[in-house]
């Protein structure tokens, strides 16, 4: 009896600790899986050259990026407006278009653009931008940053362009991968050397491939082979019989 309880208090701390390792190899799991990304309410102090002078504004910017396929859908979005007119701005009088500057592992920039304003913008008042929206396909991997930078709005056949002027830090971080800046040459390297290996024409030890010609050669060549075999046992058979 005392040797069947001790075993029988040892099962519930064994299933214990096996639960436990489970959890904490699902958890790390989890953990392996979930994408890297990192992103931050920014202040960006925008500079404005409008057709009626220079204006400033500060606006609170954040970048969002969802994976699409092997690419990423950028969202930027304004929490306070920029800019403004003097005159009313009436229903879908206003187009915005901003870039978003990438840096770390890639560089260059990814355009957004946003729908016209829905409703009219009174006069002298800042000019609300809507979200903006643009895609990004990575070609690099490592770590990317994606910050804001210049502005464009036309309205009334006017541009104002604003330009970041603080230098703001980026407002998203992505861990990606990309197909690589070599991934293409390479691959086309391959693509050669597979339809060359297609079309049987490389050496490297390899057998020449025959088709249709190369048969009818040879069997025009045994046919003729034949022919003179035969002609040449019919001449024999004649001087033969010419002797006896």
């Amino acid at each position: 009896m005392a040797r069947f309880h001790t075993q029988h208090g040892r099962r519930p701390r064994r299933v214990a600790g096996l639960a436990a390792a489970a959890v904490a190899a699902a958890g790390s799991a989890v953990l392996c899986t979930a994408p890297v990304a990192h992103a931050e309410v920014v202040d960006v102090n925008y500079q404005c050259k409008t057709p009626i002078g220079n204006k400033g504004a500060v606006s609170p910017i954040d970048i969002k990026g969802t994976p699409s396929g092997g690419s990423y859908k950028l969202v930027m979005s304004f929490q306070k407006g920029v800019s403004s007119s003097p005159v009313e701005l009436g229903k879908g009088a206003m187009s915005p278009s901003a870039v978003i500057q990438l840096g770390g592992a890639e560089s260059g920039t990814v355009a957004v653009s946003g729908p016209p304003n829905s409703q009219a913008i009174p006069a002298n008042t800042p000019i609300k931008i809507s979200d903006l929206s643009g895609t990004y396909t990575p070609k690099a991997s490592g770590k990317v940053t994606f910050t804001a930078s210049t502005l464009t709005i036309k309205a009334l056949g006017t541009t104002t362009t604003c330009t970041p002027s603080n230098h703001p830090k980026p407002a998203l971080t992505l861990d990606v991968k990309g197909s690589g800046g070599t991934g293409g040459s390479s691959g086309a390297s391959g693509g050669s050397g597979g339809s060359a290996a297609a079309g049987g024409s490389t050496g490297g030890g390899q057998l020449p491939q025959t088709g249709p010609a190369d048969s009818a050669i040879a069997l025009g060549t045994l046919g003729g082979t034949v022919l003179l075999a035969g002609a040449a046992g019919a001449l024999w058979l004649t001087r033969r019989h010419q002797r006896a």
